[in-house]
């Protein structure tokens, strides 16, 4: 089998060509023509011909191609269906703000964690992503738009922590100077909650932002919309977050689906402020999105306005998340399973 060259660290490539018989001083080389977005070894213009056919022969590129795009007219939101080598499709969104570039991008093929309020995992599980699958949707926006990404959100299709080891490389390679160079600071890693990952990435270090999708004051809400609840709790998921505060510095953004007579009363909300009052915290609040099949509706703006003063009072801030891309249904999910279910 020919190897992932792009899921490789510089290190990694330098060890490889050494195998290979090749000086090692080419792996810098290599290196940068991979993460400036290259997908054929003969667009190394200063690599030999005799490395690049070798390399044909030992290792693959991967590539994100475009299948589907959708853009909004009302915010130039950019939706993307990418399929890769065997087929599998993801979604990614592009998002423009006065900052710069967001992409959000899927970090598996469907999910496992059969949230209810979720499309992706309506339509089950079947892969990993690479590290170089992740990297090619960033790529391939920025081939497409001719722009550069200046933040990553890996709030996709997945869930991020269920594929550690690839996402770390992810992290480390999309951040490398000699590649992107997107630093861990201009990064949000989102998460359901698997505890143990959040330690192992607390002791990484990596400084980037982590976004919980808690999504419920209590066990008994959040094991009814998030099964993850029944293997660990909000108790020991908060513990885990108080020590990923602890560990890094970085404070933690709480995601909150606001659903229309489930979860967005004033008492859930003064139960909310209670169990998060004292840590390093901000809830983004999101009105939920419409997917077919899940009943749910978006909490009125009036109830919105009022969970945000309540949780005030327990000096807990709360911003609501802006909406780009409604008329595209930019959140992840949905464009794969309307396109699965049409085959």
């Amino acid at each position: 089998m020919r190897k992932d060259i792009k899921s490789m660290y510089l290190d990694e490539l330098g060890d490889m060509l050494g195998e290979l018989g090749e000086p090692k001083y080419r792996s810098l080389q290599i290196f940068k023509w991979l993460h400036e977005g290259v997908n054929f070894f003969d667009e190394m213009t200063n690599i030999p011909r005799n490395l690049r056919q070798k390399l044909s022969e030992y290792c693959y590129i991967s590539n994100a191609a475009i299948e589907k795009k959708l853009i909004s007219s009302y915010d130039d939101t950019r939706k993307y269906l990418f399929s890769f080598r065997d087929g599998e499709c993801v979604e990614s969104v592009l998002m423009k703000y006065r900052h710069g570039y967001t992409s959000c991008i899927s970090t598996q093929v469907g999910c496992k964690m059969g949230c209810t309020f979720c499309a992706t995992g309506k339509s089950g599980f079947s892969r990993n992503l690479t590290a170089s699958e992740m990297i090619s949707q960033l790529q391939t926006e920025e081939k497409d738009n001719d722009i550069r990404i200046s933040n990553i959100v890996l709030m996709g299709m997945g869930e991020p922590l269920d594929n550690f080891d690839n996402v770390v490389r992810f992290l480390r390679l999309v951040s490398d100077e000699n590649g992107m160079n997107i630093g861990m600071r201009h990064i949000s890693l989102s998460t359901c909650g698997i505890v143990p990952r959040i330690y192992e990435l607390a002791d990484l270090k990596l400084q980037l932002t982590l976004s919980v999708s808690l999504h419920a004051p209590n066990d008994e809400i959040r094991s009814r919309t998030m099964p993850i609840n029944r293997k660990y709790n909000i108790a020991s998921l908060l513990d885990a977050c108080r020590y990923y505060c602890r560990q890094t510095g970085r404070r933690i953004s709480f995601e909150y689906a606001m659903i229309d007579g489930v979860n967005d009363s004033n008492a859930a909300a003064a139960e909310l402020g209670r169990r998060l009052k004292g840590m390093l915290a901000h809830v983004n609040l999101i009105p939920v999105n419409t997917v077919k099949g899940t009943g749910y509706r978006k909490s009125k703006k009036d109830r919105i306005e009022s969970f945000i003063r309540v949780l005030a009072k327990s000096g807990i801030t709360a911003t609501v998340r802006r909406t780009l891309g409604s008329d595209i249904n930019a959140s992840c999910g949905q464009l794969r399973r309307s396109t699965v279910e049409q085959t």
